[in-house]
């Protein structure tokens, strides 16, 4: 999973604004789940230079309480991998608490992993790992957003969980 907020702490008011997600099984992409989230909090410019996603992007999304039951539908009970879990986990558990929702899913950490399996690395940061492996990033992939993130995190689990 990979979400893209307005901010770095959802206790100080920061929201998610965009979910990406891809369910894999053996070994293989088998669903994704992906959408934008109309939040009423503004957009700051520093968060937007670095995902890109603007206020207007969000009019028209679905609401929060759209979005949230049909991701607890999506992920069920598996076992959530992300880039940096902690960061993605608190704003999830947050968005679902806002909804009276929870979040006992299992999770695994990609970042924590990478700096297990890969620790002569310069960073661990999500496109230096899947370089690393991969050698370079797919075509049309837009960095620091969602549904992108989401895949390439599932590529370098897959490859740091098999090594």
């Amino acid at each position: 999973i990979d979400l893209e907020t307005t901010g770095f702490s959802p206790l100080r008011g920061d929201r998610v604004i965009e979910v990406g997600a891809v369910a894999v099984e053996s070994g293989v992409t088998a669903e994704e789940f992906h959408t934008l989230v109309r939040v009423s909090r503004t957009i700051p410019r520093q968060a937007s230079l670095v995902h890109g996603i603007t206020d207007r992007m969000l009019d028209g999304q679905p609401l929060p309480q759209e979005v949230y039951p049909a991701f607890r539908d999506f992920i069920g009970g598996s076992t959530l991998v992300a880039h940096n879990a902690q960061f993605d986990l608190a704003f999830l558990a947050h968005e679902l608490g806002r909804l009276g929702m929870s979040l006992p899913n299992r999770h695994i950490c990609t970042l924590r992993l990478a700096r297990r399996r890969l620790p002569r690395l310069p960073n661990h940061r999500l496109e230096t790992v899947y370089r690393h492996l991969f050698g370079g990033l797919p075509e049309g992939n837009r960095q620091h957003r969602a549904l992108d993130d989401a895949r390439l995190t599932a590529m370098v689990w897959l490859a740091l969980a098999g090594g």
